[in-house]
């Protein structure tokens, strides 16, 4: 590890009046600006902040990793002694994963899909010249437990695309790990986990910094996380530090509006029982539901059997909300696309107002498609990026029989109505920000004035305020419309929040149905305590 006896202070790396410069014509000149920090021997420091803050930037500066387009202005980062930022590139190079290492939020991203992920490890140690092969793939085994990855001999041998999301980010923090580094950097490496698997690289993180003694440079947007790890925090808007202090004094007594809006729109577990819908006519009843997947692998081809959905019921009434929840894998997405018959069901009933849909063809449902639409989880990936938004908005209900002029006059409507105004109409989508083309998708579903809206993560990769805005758009429009909501997340929160009743999932099968009072301050089952016992920052 690295000498740091020159730092005063006991800190371990101190940024200094650090300004990075963004390219013309963005909405800002600097990316961060005039920012400083310490972060201290053995700490835990959490840097908060929506989107576009410059959370990132400040750790891609730390690491020498900054895009081409940025430029440090001015500032120093001081490191064993040292600026780094005056260091040679080969220098910076030498120290990158040796004293300072980073965790990045997309493990499937950040790791080569044609290596193992031993060899992915492996290949630290041997760019640093660590050890000789027999040493070093004892070294790889050694991490791979020491994250927790069950079999490491195993596990070694596997390519990334085979694991899943929270034992790829297990495998970045081992490589992370790998070099014993004085400074682990997480960028925001728990926020597309299920609330269970989040919970477990928290502990992992905070079990390795006081094994090991390294400082934690942890960055993220969730105040729950925050509650959960933080020793110290830092909260950042526009490119600068408006608030810093311990985790005690930010949460509790939050002295700057930023950060006070902030913890003002974090979903909180509902404390009073919700408006009881059980007399209002059904809408949507859902018996015996069946999906399962049929796929074959490995040399002989052995069937691999996967029940999705695996014999659901429920009943959903009109103007009610029904949360469904569980982890990846529990088959709530496959549920709503069974429901929407995106993909077909194998067995059982789908009433639409009393009308059973499954068993109907495409042609046959063609003209009851307008009154159950989707609102995606990915509105980017939703939504043609060589169409203009009203042209995406309108190209539905015109193929359903609308006059152009009346879906071109909806589509304004609508898109005023969410908050985004006319000059929307002609833009496309990479012009919008994420929280604004999650409003042009709730938009769009509008446009066919549907009875049931399935709402797919809709609001899980946005940040705390916007998805505060988000989720009163929607209870305004349910509210105004009588709408009935699916609303499926992995954010216990924010189903207990905004749902009438809960359903849990697991493995295909509902496990717990009920309110969310219920579901999240008395559970019954096993598997539903699991969740909410996960649940960051319950007492925050």
């Amino acid at each position: 590890m690295t000498d740091l006896n020159q730092l005063p202070n006991d800190n371990v790396l101190s940024v200094k009046a650090l300004s990075v410069r963004l390219p013309k014509g963005m909405e800002r000149s600097h990316a961060v600006q005039e920012i400083s920090l310490e972060l201290k021997r053995g700490e835990i420091l959490c840097i908060v902040g929506e989107s576009g803050s410059g959370k990132s930037v400040t750790a891609s500066t730390v690491m020498g990793l900054l895009p081409d387009a940025m430029v440090v202005e001015r500032g120093q980062i001081h490191f064993g002694g040292r600026d780094l930022l005056q260091l040679p590139e080969k220098e910076r190079r030498a120290l990158r994963g040796r004293a300072i290492a980073m965790v990045f939020q997309d493990p499937l991203s950040a790791l080569n899909p044609l290596m193992t992920v031993g060899d992915q490890i492996e290949e630290v140690l041997i760019n640093h010249k660590i050890g000789d092969p027999a040493s070093r793939r004892a070294k790889v085994l050694s991490l791979l437990g020491e994250v927790g990855l069950p079999d490491p001999a195993l596990m070694a041998k596997q390519y990334p695309f085979r694991l899943s999301g929270g034992q790829r980010q297990r495998v970045m923090i081992a490589i992370a790990l790998a070099l014993d580094p004085d400074v682990l950097i997480a960028d925001e490496p728990t926020t597309a986990l299920d609330v269970t698997v989040q919970a477990q690289i928290l502990e992992l993180i905070k079990d390795l910094q006081r094994k090991k003694g390294a400082s934690v440079m942890f960055i993220t947007h969730d105040f729950g996380v925050v509650a959960d790890i933080a020793d110290r925090v830092i909260v950042m808007e526009k490119g600068r530090v408006v608030e810093e202090g311990t985790a005690r004094e930010v949460l509790g007594n939050p002295a700057h509006p930023y950060t006070q809006k902030l913890i003002a729109a974090v979903p909180r577990l509902r404390e009073t029982a919700a408006e009881d819908k059980a007399e209002a006519a059904p809408i949507l009843q859902v018996k015996n539901l069946q999906k399962t997947y049929r796929s074959k692998s490995g040399l002989w081809g052995q069937e691999r059997v996967v029940k999705a959905v695996d014999d659901i019921s429920f009943t959903l009434r009109r103007g009610e909300t029904l949360g469904v929840v569980g982890e990846s894998g529990s088959g709530k997405s496959s549920m709503g696309k069974v429901l929407m018959k995106l993909i077909e069901a194998d067995a059982g009933a789908i009433l639409l107002d009393g009308q059973d849909i499954r068993p109907m063809t495409e042609a046959q449902f063609r003209p009851l498609r307008p009154k159950m639409q989707m609102i995606f989880q990915d509105p980017f990936a939703s939504l043609n990026p060589r169409l203009s938004i009203g042209t995406s908005m309108t190209v539905g209900p015109i193929a359903h029989g609308m006059d152009r002029a009346q879906a071109q006059t909806t589509a304004i409507a609508l898109l005023e109505r969410v908050g985004l105004g006319r000059a929307a109409f002609d833009r496309y989508p990479h012009e919008f920000s994420g929280g604004q083309r999650q409003r042009i998708g709730i938009a769009r579903a509008l446009m066919f004035e549907p009875e049931i809206i399935i709402a797919d993560e809709a609001v899980s990769a946005l940040d705390v305020s916007i998805q505060a805005q988000v989720l009163q758009l929607l209870a305004e429009i349910q509210a105004e419309r009588h709408l009935a909501m699916i609303f499926i997340t992995h954010d216990l929160r924010v189903a207990s929040q905004i749902c009438d009743q809960v359903l849990v999932m697991n493995k295909g099968r509902v496990v717990e149905l009920g309110p969310p009072m219920q579901i999240f301050r008395n559970p019954q089952e096993a598997y539903s305590r699991q969740l909410v016992e996960a649940i960051p920052g319950k007492s925050f």
